[in-house]
Formats: structure tokens, C-alpha cells, sequence
């Protein structure tokens, strides 16, 4: 098995990667098993250097929020702000300390210095603006919506006026009470108000949409696409706040199913707009459906990845990562029984990049068991998702910090 594995396993460069698909996906999403961990950013960085030079990718997408992307997306597209203002606000989790997403970020605008503007290669945040601990209020993405329909369409087609939305949305605090993730009577999304704003949040949507040949035709293509991203997020965000107010057993499913679709709908949005590369958790990203235990038992959901998946087919490809120590974590030395012991014995120190479905047939049937972690923060591959992953990367250690 041991000699199988080793002649499918080649160093890891774009050529390799492109070796898994017939043709170039439209959108190619490179998965991470952990994060924080500054050695696999670099990875990535390496990996998506080398595609957007050679195969013409255009978009870097990443688990990101979604609207401080677009200020990240500003810098590296026409040079707004400075790298440490970027780097301070345009991003969430929070990835902007990160020196490998520093580094991203400094690259991105180097390529882009004196490139005519449709050569230019774009950034996208392509999560909600959503943390373990709540949600942020709609309030940024409806005024930001609303705003730009004032702006563009005749005022008696808007179904409310500024003032109503901002008396309607009150105070910020009101929807990112920490509380409301575990108390379901602490959220204010099934409030009178929060009906109302979701009915008003749709009605712009249809606006937007029923003016879109006026609008393109007027105006740049950009802000459109913009408009649509808030008002994407405006009604993502009050569902999400609509379901957090719930206290029956749904309530959880049902918000971890709505941060997947509106990760998938910006990512569906992007692959329109052209040749995308995505890097995210590998759990968000897979075809499989997702699954976690939380406080109050077993939560299945289909993720990011297979709602995309079902509207793309082939179009969307996925590499999943793997790797072999966190020792700073008491990730230890897999055992050799495991798909990340085998790869951990393969002689080569540099990363590798494996089809899937010829790393499956090595493996033989019955594919080992899955290895268990001692940290909840890293999840190994699943030997028995192979068949739904185009291919695998596996990175030996993680440095200490």
C-alpha cells in the first residue's frame, strides 16, 4: 500500500492540481483542516500565486466577512486605504494579524498596479457577518442597500424611507446581544420590528432585481454586484436573527444551514462573475453533509460546498487538506494505520498533492478508520468522504507559533 500511495503522491504546485480536473474549474476551493495556523495560509499563498498566474483565476475568496471584504477588495483593486488600515478592518474571525494574509493581501495589489482594470485579479470575504457567539445587526447592509436604490431609482418605487429603516433597526446592541446564542428570549429577531424590516429587506431585493437593466445600463456593473451582495446579506442576516429567536430543536440546524447558503450564494455570485479561488475549512467546503454536537445533541446541515456543488457539478472542484502534527496543540505523530499515517511515512518533507479517487483505490476496502484527534480545534479527513473530494493535500507539521 505503502509504494501505491507513493507513486500518486506529487509535490504540491499548481501543475499538480490541475493534473485532478478534465478542465479548470470555475471555482477551485482549496480546504484547511484547522485554523490558525499560519503554515497553511502560506501554502495556500504558494498554491494561488502559481493559479492565478498560469490558469487565469481572477477571484481569491476567503472565510471571511463578507462586507469588511469589500474593503480589502478596494485596497487591492484601486489602491484605497493603506495595508495596516486594510489589514485592521477587512477582516473578521479575526484573520487580520495573520502575516501570511498580510502577505496575500501586499501581493494582490502589487499584481494589480497598472493592470487595465478587467485584468485585475479581485478579493472576496465570502462568509456572513456572523461569529460563534451571534450576529451582527442588518443595519450596515440595508442602509448600505437602501442607499444606493435612492440613489439610482425613482424615490416613490422605494417601499420605505432611510428614517424608517434606521427607527425600525434601532440600537446595534439590540441584535448582537451575546446571550441570544444560547437564550433564545434574548434575540430580537422575532420582534415586530425585525418582521417589518424582513418584509421591507425583500421588497428592496425585488427592487434591485426589477431595475436591473436601468441600473446596469446607468450605472457600473461593480456597484450592482455590490447591491446585491448587501442585499444578500441584509436578508441572510434576518434569518439567521429570525431563527435565533427560536426555542424548538430546529433552531440551531436551521441557523448553521443559513450561514452555509449565504456562504454558498456569495460563492455562486462569484463563480458568475468569473474563474474564482476559494480557501476555507475543509467542514464548510465538502460535498458531504455537515455534522457537529453541540449543547443540545447531534446537528446535521448541508454545507457551503454541496449547495454549491449542486448548482455547479463539475464546475466546482474541491481539495481537501490534511496534515500530520500540531504538536503545539497535542497533535502528535498520527498512528500508522491512519490515511494521515500512511502519508506521514511517504519519504518527501515538502507538501503533496493526491487524486482522490486513486488515493481510495490504495487504500483498499475497508479504508482504515478515521483518525481521532486529541483537539477539538483539528479535524482529520474522513477516509470515507474520498469519493466526494477531487483531491487531497497533505502537510506533514505545523511549526510552533
Amino acid at each position: 500500500m505503502a509504494d501505491r500511495i507513493q507513486d500518486i503522491a506529487l509535490p504540491l504546485d499548481a501543475a499538480a492540481v490541475m493534473r485532478l480536473f478534465p478542465a479548470p474549474p470555475r471555482l477551485l476551493a482549496l480546504g484547511e483542516p484547522t485554523h490558525g495556523e499560519d503554515a497553511l495560509l502560506g501554502v495556500r499563498n504558494d498554491v494561488f500565486r502559481q493559479l492565478v498566474e498560469r490558469h487565469g483565476y481572477r477571484t481569491v475568496a476567503i472565510e471571511s466577512d463578507c462586507l469588511r471584504g469589500l474593503v480589502v477588495d478596494d485596497y487591492v483593486t484601486w489602491g484605497t486605504g493603506t495595508l495596516d488600515e486594510v489589514m485592521a478592518h477587512g477582516f473578521s474571525h479575526p484573520w487580520g494579524p495573520s502575516a501570511p494574509n498580510r502577505e496575500l493581501v501586499r501581493w494582490m495589489r502589487a499584481r494589480n498596479e497598472g493592470r487595465p482594470v478587467d485584468e485585475r485579479l479581485r478579493f472576496a470575504g465570502f462568509d456572513g457577518p456572523l461569529e460563534i457567539t451571534g450576529a451582527a445587526s442588518p443595519r450596515q447592509a440595508l442602509t448600505a442597500l437602501h442607499g444606493y436604490l435612492s440613489s439610482e431609482v425613482d424615490p416613490d418605487l422605494l417601499p420605505c424611507t432611510a428614517r424608517t429603516l434606521d427607527r425600525l433597526l434601532g440600537a446595534d446592541d439590540r441584535w448582537t446581544e451575546p446571550e441570544a446564542m444560547t437564550d433564545p428570549t434574548r434575540s430580537v429577531g422575532r420582534s415586530a420590528e425585525a418582521g417589518e424590516l424582513r418584509t421591507l429587506a425583500a421588497d428592496l431585493v425585488s427592487l434591485l432585481d426589477e431595475q436591473a437593466p436601468h441600473l446596469l445600463a446607468t450605472g457600473s456593473r461593480d456597484a450592482w454586484d455590490r447591491a446585491r451582495l448587501h442585499g444578500r446579506t441584509a436578508t441572510g442576516l434576518l434569518t439567521y436573527h429570525y431563527w435565533m429567536a427560536e426555542a424548538s430543536p430546529a433552531r440551531m440546524t436551521r441557523m448553521l444551514g443559513v450561514r452555509d447558503r449565504m456562504m454558498a450564494d456569495n460563492l455562486l455570485a462569484l463563480a458568475n462573475r468569473g474563474p474564482t479561488l476559494v480557501h476555507a475549512h475543509n467542514a464548510h467546503l465538502q460535498r458531504e453533509k455537515s455534522s457537529m454536537r453541540m449543547w443540545q445533541g447531534p446537528l446535521e446541515w448541508w454545507s457551503a460546498g454541496a449547495l454549491v456543488g449542486a448548482r455547479l457539478g463539475g464546475e466546482f472542484a474541491f481539495v481537501a487538506t490534511t496534515l500530520g502534527t500540531i504538536r503545539h496543540q497535542g497533535v502528535d505523530t498520527p498512528p500508522p494505520d491512519t490515511v494521515e499515517g500512511l502519508l506521514y511515512a511517504l519519504p518527501q518533507d515538502g507538501p503533496c498533492v493526491l487524486d482522490a479517487g486513486r488515493l481510495a483505490d490504495a487504500l483498499g476496502d475497508p479504508r482504515p478508520a478515521p483518525r481521532v484527534s486529541p483537539w477539538f480545534g483539528y479535524a482529520p479527513l474522513d477516509p470515507g468522504h474520498l469519493d466526494s473530494v477531487d483531491g487531497v493535500v497533505f502537510v506533514r507539521d505545523m511549526p510552533r507559533p
